[in-house]
Order: C-alpha cells, then sequence, then structure tokens
C-alpha cells in the first residue's frame, strides 16, 4: 500500500511558483522543452511536472533542471545559514548574559 502525505499549502504553493519561475527561465532563454530535457536527462512529462510545481518530483530533478537553466548559484543559497533569521534569533536568544573569565585566565 502507498503512503500519501499532506503537502503543506505553502509548500504547494512554493513549488508552483518554482515551476512557473522555472518555465519562465526556459522561455527567456529561448530553450526548446525537449532541449532542456534532454540536457537534464529527464522526460517530457517530467518537464511538465517540474514546470507546473509538482510535488511529487524529486528535488534531484528540480536540481538538473535548475542547473541546465544556468541557475545552480541561486540553488548553493537555497538554506545558506547566513540568510537564516529565525536561526540567528534563537543564537542571540542563547548568547550569555556577560562572560566572565576564570582567575586563572585573566
Amino acid at each position: 500500500m502507498k503512503k500519501t502525505s499532506i503537502i503543506p499549502i505553502p509548500v504547494n504553493k512554493a513549488l508552483k511558483k518554482l515551476g512557473a519561475d522555472l518555465k519562465e527561465a526556459r522561455i527567456k532563454r529561448r530553450l526548446t522543452m525537449a532541449l532542456v530535457e534532454e540536457r537534464a536527462g529527464i522526460t517530457h512529462v517530467t518537464l511538465t511536472k517540474v514546470e507546473k510545481g509538482d510535488s511529487s518530483v524529486s528535488i534531484g530533478i528540480y536540481a538538473k533542471v535548475i542547473f541546465v537553466l544556468g541557475l545552480i548559484d541561486n540553488l548553493y543559497q537555497l538554506a545558506e545559514p547566513d540568510n537564516d533569521i529565525i536561526g540567528k534569533m534563537y543564537d542571540k536568544e542563547n548568547l550569555p548574559k556577560r562572560v566572565r573569565y576564570k582567575k586563572d585566565e585573566g
């Protein structure tokens, strides 16, 4: 029996936007679907799913299409710790109130 998971609405919206953005990038580059499919090593059906933001497509396939479109640098920045605002907030909350030196060190 196949397990199905519910995809949160914000995730679906983000994937739809990603798919639309990838389609727009392909069109702006004047690349045909056939050329992107060949370079990414995927089928026409899969590229169609990518451009629709289908959540059943693996992240590896999305990454290959991003690479073919010359957008791979954006993928490197996806979860960059320096851009993690929430993570930085937690770091600030855990900072000590003051710093004390041991008598041996000072």
